[in-house]
């Protein structure tokens, strides 16, 4: 009698599981892995437009099994709180300038500090170099991050509301930075007072005069509007600057060798395409910025960039002299 309920109690299981089974009860199908994003550029900026460009693409490459949910405006965190995250899991993928990354890694600084590079081929020849795969070697050694590419962020320039024609111009200046040190190496060699503000904040302390003057790239200084509360932009293209696009050590290592080729496959794709959208916003923007009434300075940027070049190698520098000759003699 006992086994007869035993036989019994399985066939009522069975029937119930494939019932189950057949009604699309049974156990769902994985959900998607959502992966985050974060970044401090505006929602309208081309940086966020091409990071959601890319989300895209990895859900639909990846069959739905990915999603990413792209996080713009420093929702997150400031620039230092995203860093952070990458290693507290906070988030997976960041874009940041190589002047954070520095903190994690002193060489990588390099590429982001001031008269670095002659133009936009010296530094599209280093992003291709082996000494680029040098210095992302060297930061994932350091923090077990994974650095994806570069990029292009646009030659940084001086807003003021003073005229600034010469280095002489921005003595006692008091020109916002970003919270890295070495965006003081600039300000440092012309003699101005470099004070780091958050990229957040950087609209509401030049409007309220907490700072006379920021520096960024022309499709920075339109899409976050600094131009309304300054007067001049000197084109000093002080910084040929770049942003790096880095996954979480613990998300990459997580994936196939197969999802890792499809997602640098994407954010590269990403970063060039938002690279050509920058080189094209950069040749038209200095006469849509004097079509709305401001004054654009070209400067004998020579003179400025004598002024940075002895500091190079001095105090500040957190890489050392062969990896500095190094990059000099790429063509």
């Amino acid at each position: 009698m006992r086994i007869s309920l035993r036989a019994s109690s399985l066939g009522i299981a069975v029937a119930v599981l494939a019932a189950a089974s057949l009604s699309g009860l049974a156990s769902p199908a994985a959900a998607a892995q959502t992966l985050k994003w974060a970044h401090v550029y505006e929602a309208g900026s081309p940086y966020h437009k091409w990071a959601e460009w890319a989300a895209e693409e990895v859900k639909k490459r990846s069959g739905g099994r990915f999603e990413v949910e792209v996080f713009p405006a420093s929702s997150l965190g400031k620039e230092v709180d995203i860093n952070e995250g990458l290693t507290l899991g906070t988030v997976d993928i960041i874009y940041t300038g190589q002047l954070f990354a520095g903190r994690s890694y002193g060489p990588i600084a390099i590429g982001g500090s001031p008269y670095m590079f002659r133009d936009y081929a010296h530094w599209a020849a280093y992003r291709n170099s082996g000494l680029f795969q040098e210095m992302t070697d060297g930061y994932r050694d350091a923090t077990g991050n994974e650095v994806m590419t570069l990029t292009y962020y646009g030659q940084r320039h001086v807003t003021s509301n003073k005229e600034i024609r010469t280095p002489e111009d921005m003595k006692n200046l008091k020109i916002r930075v970003p919270n890295a040190p070495l965006y003081k190496m600039f300000p440092d060699a012309v003699g101005a007072n470099p004070t780091p503000i958050a990229f957040a904040e950087v609209y509401l302390a030049l409007q309220q005069g907490v700072v006379d003057a920021q520096e960024n790239p022309l499709p920075t200084i339109q899409f976050k509007k600094f131009y309304e509360v300054q007067d001049y932009i000197t084109l000093t293209g002080h910084i040929t600057d770049a942003l790096m696009t880095i996954v979480s050590g613990s998300t990459w290592n997580g994936l196939s060798d197969d999802d890792k080729a499809m997602l640098a496959g994407v954010l590269k794709e990403a970063a060039q395409n938002c690279t050509d959208e920058i080189i094209t916003a950069e040749s038209s923007l200095v006469d849509w910025f004097r079509s709305q009434g401001k004054t654009v300075n070209e400067v004998d940027r020579a003179a400025f960039r004598n002024a940075v070049v002895p500091l190079h190698n001095g105090p500040a520098a957190t890489w050392d002299q062969a990896t500095y000759d190094k990059l000099q003699a790429i063509q």
